[in-house]
């Protein structure tokens, strides 16, 4: 019989509701509290999600204290992050957080300083690296198809109109979306950062008040290449939230977009001035029964269970992280900037 949990979640937002959703399909788990600034819009959840006699509060450390969880799930925006997982580390819990894993790169080393000071696993939801799409793009990439990869492109376009917090909201683009698609070049390229130069800006017609376009140039691990272009003011023609790539390797290339859609070429022939190419099939595995936020939440559990180490763990995702801040420094600089 598995072990059984007690979870804590803080913060009551819109994105809560997939985690809620994901723990009430999980095995040998209970929610014990619930904590939100607002204890209304935590009575809300417990009630919404029938959590009996689960806690509810606006406290984390009295809630901790009452509550005696595991678990932490941390929901809340990134600058409560350091708080809230600093507590729950040193109450003995272990953490899945949002993403971002927190709100700069200081406030992450002390955060994986805490993680191993107390021995506990501070892991961070990254949810499209548990999409079966690009798990199997990873695949076709480590069977050597397209040989050695050596460059990898993506195009994020979106025209999101959000209102609120966002339209105000400095580096718009990088600070709140970027770390997904940064996340997800290093799981496709298996390379991580090295340097970057960013520019930002914002285009004539945007409903934005800060730059809410980006391109950058990252230098990564083993000489590879990873250019990202992106906006959040782009009317038409728009990508998927996956963003479109293209993968380029000594043999051959494979495009994906973000979707359903693969294809690949590869040299057939060592001839002509421009070689042959033979078009292989991109294996996709089938959609599993659990994918992106239950899947990257189940994931979690077990390694809590087992002992093993999440993909997401905080020492990993601190690279993405340093993405997102070191493609930030170089926009205002003007400059290169070394990541790390």
């Amino acid at each position: 019989m598995a072990q059984s949990l007690k979870i804590v979640i803080v913060g009551c937002g819109g994105i809560s509701n997939l985690w809620f959703k994901a723990v009430e399909d999980a095995a040998e788990v209970s929610v014990v509290g619930v904590v939100d600034l607002f204890e209304e819009a935590a009575a809300k959840k417990k009630d919404e999600y029938q959590l009996g006699s689960a806690l509810v509060g606006t406290d984390v450390a009295k809630m901790l204290h009452d509550a005696q969880p595991d678990i932490v799930f941390d929901c809340t925006v990134p600058e409560a992050r350091e708080s809230v997982v600093l507590a729950a580390l040193r109450h003995g819990c272990h953490v899945l957080s949002e993403k971002p894993m927190a709100a700069s790169m200081e406030q992450a080393a002390r955060l994986i300083e805490a993680a191993a000071q107390t021995k506990r696993i501070f892991a961070v939801m990254q949810n499209r690296r548990y999409d079966h799409r690009i798990r199997g793009l990873r695949a076709f990439l480590d069977s050597g198809a397209v040989g050695e990869v050596t460059t990898v492109n993506s195009d994020f376009y979106l025209g999101a109109h959000f209102g609120g917090f966002r339209d105000k909201m400095k580096h718009v683009l990088l600070l709140d979306m970027a770390i997904h698609t940064f996340d997800q070049a290093r799981l496709i390229s298996g390379a991580d950062p090295v340097a970057v130069y960013c520019h930002e800006w914002n285009p004539r017609g945007s409903w934005y008040d800060h730059d809410a376009s980006a391109v950058a140039i990252f230098e990564m691990t083993n000489g590879l290449v990873y250019t990202y272009r992106g906006s959040w003011c782009a009317e038409g023609r728009n990508t998927t939230w996956e963003c479109d790539w293209r993968v380029a390797g000594s043999r051959g290339a494979v495009t994906w977009d973000g979707g359903d859609a693969f294809r690949a070429e590869v040299v057939a022939k060592d001839e002509g001035f421009i070689r042959p190419m033979s078009t292989p099939v991109v294996p996709v595995p089938e959609k599993p029964e659990l994918s992106l936020h239950p899947a990257c939440i189940h994931n979690f559990l077990d390694c809590v269970r087992t002992g093993r180490v999440p993909e997401t763990v905080c020492t990993e995702n601190v690279k993405s992280l340093a993405m997102v801040f070191g493609a930030i420094a170089s926009a205002e600089s003007g400059r290169r900037v070394v990541v790390g």
